[in-house]
């Protein structure tokens, strides 16, 4: 599944991308974006997806029930941390229409070849009424930024990514069939901020918000033939590297 170059960064650096949460810094965003996730998925139904779940750390921290990823090398990370995983790209999911109850999406949208796909996918596989979790870093606040300054004088990563404003992701998602029904928003601090620690998310949208997390529910998901079903294209993280 490789000819991406972002699919094939991922393979190449999964470990490297990975040990960056456990930096002093790379914690207190994390434990902050996940505070602010949770202030969304209280009531949503399962099972959970994670499209993009990388080496698994969202999907362990939310108790995600499913995580799929077109990097084998981060699947593996996600594995060892107890995550159910498939490998797959978000345009072409190999699930059914309407198998979960919440699919997630996060900070995944920078990286992906085909959002507008993506999307579409993970509205699908919603199903109508059901929840889509977008988290990602808005484009013109001040992390995005920083970010996007760091792409440019070739940072491994971010040189890789294209960020996305809430109004520009907001549309693409209404593209693909899906409302906003909810926002809730962290990182108050800019980079430039010296104080660590963990931030407390706020309920709805704020411009200054360097990670925006957005409930959306799927309403006219697009009618693709049904894939395979969870229990027949998902692998238990047993170590084996085959499906039960």
């Amino acid at each position: 599944m490789s000819g991406s170059p972002r699919i094939d960064l991922f393979e190449r650096e999964a470990a490297r991308y990975d040990a960056w949460f456990d930096t002093a810094r790379g914690k207190a965003l994390f434990e902050s974006e996940v505070l602010c996730l949770r202030e969304l998925t209280a009531e949503l139904a399962r099972p959970w997806l994670e499209v993009g779940v990388g080496t698994g750390r969202f999907a362990e921290a939310l108790e995600i029930d499913v995580g799929v990823d077109p990097a084998r090398a981060a699947l593996a990370c996600a594995e060892r941390r107890g995550v159910r995983v498939l490998p797959a790209v978000g345009q072409r999911l190999p699930f059914a229409a309407g198998e979960f109850g919440a699919v997630f999406v996060i900070t995944t949208m920078c990286f992906a070849d085909d959002p507008e796909g993506l999307l579409h996918e993970t509205a699908r596989v919603a199903g109508n009424g059901g929840a889509v979790v977008l988290g990602f870093v808005p484009a013109d606040s001040p992390w995005g930024e920083h970010y996007a300054a760091m792409g440019r004088s070739g940072h491994t990563f971010y040189s890789h990514a294209r960020f996305f404003g809430v109004d520009e992701l907001e549309e693409i998602a209404g593209s693909a069939g899906l409302a906003v029904e909810r926002y809730a928003s962290t990182l108050f601090r800019g980079p430039g901020d010296e104080r660590s620690g963990v931030e407390m998310p706020r309920d709805g949208r704020h411009d200054e918000a360097g990670f925006v997390a957005v409930l959306c529910r799927a309403w006219e998901p697009p009618t693709n033939a049904p894939h395979a079903t969870i229990r027949d294209a998902v692998r238990e993280p047993d170590g084996t590297g085959h499906a039960r």
